[in-house]
């Protein structure tokens, strides 16, 4: 294995970040954090937290929730980061634009998204969407979607096509981490 400190995947909600990263950590035999989950015990329930308090205070909540998790844990880790979290305005919190550098200069950050195709990868992700309990309306899932694709296809790191089986997926992150 290498002598990476994290593995970090990012990417739109349905992309398949958090079941990725469990299958990544365990064929390296590494932990894995899902920073939803991260968030949900840090301060409770994502959907009511924004309701309650607005999609700013939740984007910086989340990036503290990121900040503690780099600050109190080390060694290796493959980490699922939230769908919106390369997405948060610069002033969303004082550390932001020095962790989001940081993960976009990262050789081991990856860009999971369905697919390169904008169609295709809307398509899917509103039908990924539309199967979780939490779901916006598919009008609002795709309008985010759409939102936010040329993001993710823009940034500078590797990026993986998740509409293709797992194992494909696993290998392909995992043969692409330096050794």
């Amino acid at each position: 294995m290498t002598r990476v400190d994290q593995i970090a995947l990012i990417g739109p909600g349905g992309a398949g970040k958090s079941t990725v990263a469990a299958l990544v950590a365990d064929r390296l035999g590494i932990p894995c954090v899902d920073l939803d989950r991260r968030f949900v015990e840090r301060v409770g329930d994502i959907s009511e937290y924004i309701d309650r308090f607005g999609y700013g205070a939740y984007a910086r909540e989340n990036v503290e929730t990121y900040r503690l998790l780099l600050e109190g844990e080390t060694g290796p880790r493959v980490a699922a980061l939230s769908s919106g979290f390369m997405t948060y305005p610069n002033d969303t919190h004082r550390e932001y634009p020095c962790l989001r550098r940081d993960l976009e200069q990262s050789q081991t950050t990856f860009v999971l998204i369905p697919s390169l195709n904008r169609d295709c990868c809307i398509a899917e992700t509103v039908r990924r969407q539309m199967e979780r309990p939490f779901a916006r309306s598919r009008r609002r899932e795709e309008a985010v979607i759409r939102d936010r694709f040329a993001f993710y296809v823009g940034l500078p790191v590797r990026k993986i096509e998740t509409l293709r089986p797992l194992p494909v997926v696993v290998d392909e992150i995992v043969m692409s981490i330096p050794r």
